[in-house]
């Protein structure tokens, strides 16, 4: 009798993390159909996997979340209405164009920016970006998020991003990273330089005190020979990219 006991109990416990993963996978969805996506954004969903990857970054709807470089705002459009009612949603760099348009629409009224008060300038190679030391302004985040952006960034760009991102998150906190696959030791040269390397990419975030806590293999494209430039027609939209997700002890 104590034995079944114990296991309803168990049982119990578990009940509201899973209607709260439920809920949130449901307003990701709801998000995904969302009239202020476009027809463009939409077609990129089957490759993306948006759902999938999320869960695989542990996302509930009740987190305070920083998406850093979030470009036009692909991703902005799924997390600001997961995150609205019962979370929190951040934006920080480069995020002038997205201020600008996205963020005075219906609905993101709530997404913060996020204003770290230096500017990365293209002084590494390739004219990827270094910035200064800086900080985020914000403690105790469940989670920050980046989608294909660490290749902008020279090693020592990328540093200081690992630690404004450490000193944001509260203990135990995640960090989920996305990016495109480079050969592991090799070169820059005009063909991969937006990419990056995932053992360089797993080493520089474990030396910022991260712990390693796995990887998909959601985004992996068997077919991607890591030869050419993501942008060319014959290799974009089936880039093979490596998916991290780390954790601050």
């Amino acid at each position: 009798m104590n034995k079944i006991l114990a296991l309803l109990l168990c049982l119990a416990v578990g009940l509201p993390a899973l209607a709260q993963d439920e809920r949130t996978e449901a307003k990701i969805r709801a998000a995904l159909a969302s009239d202020v996506r476009t027809d463009e954004e939409r077609e990129r969903d089957a490759n993306r996997k948006p759902v999938e990857t999320l869960a695989f970054f542990r996302l509930r709807d009740d987190m305070r979340v920083l998406e850093l470089i979030p470009g036009g705002g692909w991703y902005t459009k799924i997390l600001a209405p997961t995150l609205r009612d019962e979370g929190k949603l951040y934006v920080s760099i480069f995020t002038d164009g997205l201020a600008q348009d996205l963020l005075t629409q219906p609905g993101f009224d709530r997404v913060e920016v996020l204003d770290i008060g230096v500017t990365p300038e293209r002084t590494g190679p390739f004219g990827t970006r270094n910035v200064a030391p800086f900080s985020f302004g914000v403690k105790d985040l469940d989670l920050v998020l980046t989608f294909r952006n660490m290749h902008n960034f020279a090693p020592a760009g990328r540093a200081a991003i690992n630690a404004a991102v450490f000193d944001s998150l509260k203990p135990g906190g995640l960090y989920g990273v996305v990016d495109h696959t480079r050969r592991h030791m090799q070169s820059l040269y005009d063909e991969n330089r937006r990419r990056a390397d995932p053992v360089e990419i797993i080493k520089e975030v474990l030396d910022a005190g991260f712990r390693f806590e796995g990887y998909s293999d959601l985004h992996y494209r068997p077919d991607d020979e890591l030869r050419y430039e993501v942008g060319r027609a014959t290799v974009t939209g089936n880039t093979d990219r490596f998916t991290l997700l780390f954790s601050k002890p």
